[in-house]
């Protein structure tokens, strides 16, 4: 399969090229030249699949040219050796918990699909790729984890300064190796913007080979929609119809979601519950995408003022607002609304939701108030743990540390301050 840039101006690429380029020469979003649904017995029985092997039906129309199956079987199996379970709320509304891999964050899944990707393709290459990403909160960490000791990558980490928690800045910064991370005076669109400048910049590109492991890279994005599938596979017994509510920041997880309905997957709905950053909630009240300065919020992953993967949504939809409309919801809430969405769900069972949890259960009520009867899970992006101030002056609980975040509490942080993209480009070309 073929991927071509969404801006047009580029000629179409492999998945290797895709996932190597990271972004376009003309600046687009790498995109799949076709969606082949998977047969209807795959969603009769899926109860019957191991997760690898859903994933590896969901996957391998994308990658097959590029990646023989058996190897395809090694890299799914090293990047899917954590449960993802579904947990009952309340009647009609359940989470999916997306938090039990290394970093605790659902960006586990992309991370690692990419760096054992990109591992195999650079096996044999003279010349090292550099992984370049920004972060908001939990791809950093992900990313760190799972290129850490990849042979032939080195990574580099931008992300804003005093705008992650301790634990998010930790799981970046102590690791070492072939992980360097870079404190940005400004915001996470900042960081951003100098990414997607580098990449468009001759001198490093002359240098250097450059990627990205943010959700605009095809390896990060697309093996996202495996947690969909096991979500359909774990709450198809309900005999309901389904409707998933997102967190949503950068819009690539939702827009994964999309592609599993693509596959077939039957789901009626999809939310995109955001934080005060409601570039896209605003769009779907106007029809005018006008993105904005992100704000930041204590759901910090979701401060995205210009969601990337958005016009990847918008391309699924050939850009109908009205066919979009009617298959996505958005709504935004204030850090006031998800403190008292986190009270509120731990009073009704005890459960502890982490910040960006509690705005997709809160998008997810909202929507059930207009479509009532339907059955409903929000992700649970992150392990509570990882917004540990926020949640335990929220719940009054404390909150045991799990032993993957236990490991970096201890460790030094390290990291290089830069404000300006001539101090990254200077990083990048003097390393």
């Amino acid at each position: 399969m073929k991927f071509y840039s969404l801006n047009k101006q580029a000629p179409p690429v492999s998945f290797k090229e895709a996932v190597i380029r990271g972004i376009a020469p003309d600046r687009g979003l790498y995109f799949p030249e076709s969606f082949t649904p998977l047969p209807d017995s795959f969603f009769e029985t899926i109860e019957e699949l191991s997760n690898h092997e859903i994933a590896f039906n969901a996957i391998h129309q994308f990658v097959s040219d590029e990646i023989p199956n058996e190897e395809l079987k090694k890299i799914l199996a090293n990047t899917l050796d954590f449960d993802f379970p579904i947990v009952e709320i309340e009647e009609n509304v359940a989470t999916l918990e997306l938090f039990h891999g290394p970093t605790m964050a659902f960006k586990d899944v992309g991370a690692r699909f990419m760096a054992q990707c990109l591992g195999y393709f650079s096996k044999g290459e003279k010349t090292d790729v550099t992984v370049l990403v920004a972060t908001s909160g939990d791809t950093g960490g992900a990313v760190a984890n799972g290129f850490l000791g990849v042979e032939g990558v080195k990574v580099v980490i931008l992300y804003p300064n005093g705008k992650v928690s301790d634990i998010q800045e930790r799981q970046l910064t102590t690791l070492g190796q072939n992980i360097t991370a870079l404190k940005v005076d400004g915001t996470f669109d900042d960081c951003q913007k100098m990414v997607k400048t580098a990449f468009l910049d001759e001198n490093i590109l002359k240098e250097m080979q450059l990627t990205s492991a943010n959700s605009i890279n095809v390896a990060r994005w697309l093996p996202q929609l495996f947690y969909f599938l096991f979500a359909y596979k774990q709450a198809k017994v309900q005999g309901k119809e389904i409707v998933f509510s997102i967190p949503s920041g950068n819009f690539g997880n939702i827009c994964a979601g999309m592609v599993a309905q693509r596959l077939g997957m039957p789901v009626k709905h999809f939310i995109a519950a955001t934080n005060v950053n409601d570039t896209v909630p605003q769009y779907m009240l106007t029809k005018e995408y006008t993105p904005k300065p992100s704000t930041a919020t204590i759901s910090n992953a979701m401060d995205v003022g210009d969601p990337s993967n958005f016009i990847r949504i918008r391309h699924l939809y050939d850009d109908n607002f009205e066919e979009l409309e009617k298959n996505l919801s958005s709504y935004s809430f204030d850090d006031k609304e998800t403190k008292a969405a986190m009270l509120e769900i731990f009073e009704k069972n005890g459960y502890i939701a982490d910040p960006h949890g509690a705005v997709g259960y809160l998008g997810l009520k909202k929507h059930q108030k207009k479509q009532p009867g339907s059955y409903g899970i929000f992700l649970e992006t992150a392990h509570p743990v990882k917004f540990l101030d926020v949640v335990v002056e929220t719940v009054d609980k404390e909150v045991e540390i799990p032993p993957q975040i236990q490991k970096v509490m201890s460790k030094e942080k390290k990291s290089i301050s830069i404000k300006s993209y001539d101090e990254l480009k200077s990083y990048l070309l003097n390393e």
